[in-house]
């Protein structure tokens, strides 16, 4: 259900005690064999080398490379020279920075790089791409952009999280004999979609999860819609949309299964609910604004909170489970900084967001992060062609479902962005899917 992800240190704490020399050589072997494996033996390979262990792994690579008759030029890195020669090879295996690597590279590094990715040709990264925060993701300048990392023990949390995500290329990981330790941070695997408690033959509608959706302004009613047709299709036996009374002859002619309620009757529908989903299509009026806050504080249902219900939200106070779902924009605006500065310290951002609200956050994205007060998981990898208008309605609806089955606010974050990502790889459509298609391939990856 959860694998874990490394930070530097936490591999620093897996390696201590053990031979540096030994772990080298299975490193670099297992380098090697990765080339050997995946390249054709007329291609010509140049490896860059760095001053510290993961040079040494790139130098053990060339060394078993030699010995396979492949024709090996090393590039060591530290002479300052103005530009390296790195020959005409197939293929660049990437050995300058290890998973030590913070900050900026220094200028001398940064031209390397650039020279690497220059030469357009396939790269292999020694267990981070050279740039990679391998604890962050962060990117802070010049980074090696390559078609496939070797990564050693565990992968490692920058692998995974933008913008380092989009340098790692296939990831491929070599157990180097080291023992797990303990993590923090994890990667969610599908087998997490075991956990959600479908319907039994004892369950009432309401008892297999009953979800109050809030949105649905005129102009907007397609968001509500997306919401809770959304979850009825992760399992929801009850659901309900509280929108405006002059939107609710467009649902009616939209949703067939929910009921509808005028926005006035939110309370007394509140009563018959599980869970609440506030937001899709809520629009951004003060009046909406002061609901979505009488909604959090005065009632003790577990609650996601999306799209307009997060705009100009302020810290609040309630005990009941509460998720936050936030794109980069949306949480750069909660947090007062500039969407810019979120994807590119993606993992910060949603920490920040935890100390703020106290409550779960999921920063989509590539890399989703789904982060608790002490613990932070990921799903992924992403899937591209979610990037399309009313898929974050599709998610809030599923999330709504699983809060109101009861699961843990965390679990049902990360069970429902998995489930979420796992429908949209078995949609049939590969390019032009849109959010409806995602609805539909709900109950294949539930059942």
């Amino acid at each position: 259900m959860f694998e874990p992800l490394y930070t530097a240190e936490e591999m620093l704490a897996a390696e201590a005690g053990h031979d540096v020399d030994e772990l080298m050589e299975r490193a670099g072997r297992a380098v090697a064999e990765f080339v050997l494996e995946e390249w054709d033996e007329n291609e010509s390979i140049t490896i860059v080398c760095g001053g510290g262990n993961n040079g040494g792994d790139g130098r053990v690579a060339a060394r078993v490379l030699r010995e396979e008759e492949r024709d090996v030029r090393i590039v060591d890195a530290k002479p300052d020279d103005e530009e390296k020669d790195l020959g005409s090879p197939g293929v660049i295996v990437d050995a300058l920075f290890g998973t030590g690597f913070t900050g900026k590279p220094r200028p001398r590094a940064a031209r390397l790089i650039e020279q690497i990715n220059a030469a357009n040709v396939d790269v292999v990264a020694v267990d981070v791409p050279s740039g990679v925060d391998a604890s962050t993701g962060e990117v802070a300048g010049a980074v090696v952009k390559a078609v496939a990392t070797v990564t050693f023990h565990r992968e490692k949390v920058g692998l995974y999280v933008a913008p380092g995500a989009f340098s790692s290329g296939e990831i491929d990981v070599v157990d180097i004999g080291l023992a797990d330790g303990e993590t923090s941070h994890a990667k969610v695997t599908p087998e997490i979609l075991d956990e959600i408690p479908l319907r039994f033959a004892s369950d009432t509608k309401y008892s297999a999860g009953s979800v109050l959706v809030v949105g649905g302004s005129p102009g907007l009613t397609g968001a509500a819609c997306l919401a809770a047709r959304a979850a009825f299709r992760a399992d929801a036996g009850y659901v309900a949309v509280a929108a405006p009374r002059e939107s609710l002859p467009v649902l009616e002619s939209q949703l067939l299964e929910a009921v509808k309620r005028p926005l006035e009757d939110v309370w007394d529908a509140a009563e018959r609910a599980r869970a609440l989903a506030l937001g899709p299509g809520l629009g951004r009026s003060e009046e909406s604004k002061a609901l979505v806050r009488r909604l959090l504080e005065e009632t003790d249902l577990p609650a996601v909170v999306d799209a307009d219900a997060l705009w100009e939200l302020e810290p609040f106070l309630r005990s009941a489970p509460t998720v936050l779902t936030p794109h980069s924009g949306e949480l750069a605006r909660l947090l007062g900084v500039e969407s810019a500065w979120v994807d590119a310290h993606r993992l910060e951002a949603a920490h920040r967001a935890i100390e703020r609200f106290d409550c779960v956050v999921l920063l989509k994205g590539e890399g989703t992060i789904v982060a608790a007060p002490g613990e932070c998981v990921l799903v992924c990898p992403g899937f591209p062609s979610l990037a399309t208008a009313g898929t974050g309605d599709v998610l809030t609806g599923v999330i709504g479902s699983f809060l109101a089955k009861g699961m843990d606010a965390r679990l049902a974050t990360a069970a429902a962005a998995t489930a979420h990502s796992e429908a949209a790889a078995e949609a049939p459509q590969r390019a032009g899917l849109i959010a409806s298609d995602v609805i539909e391939m709900l109950p294949y990856v539930l059942g």
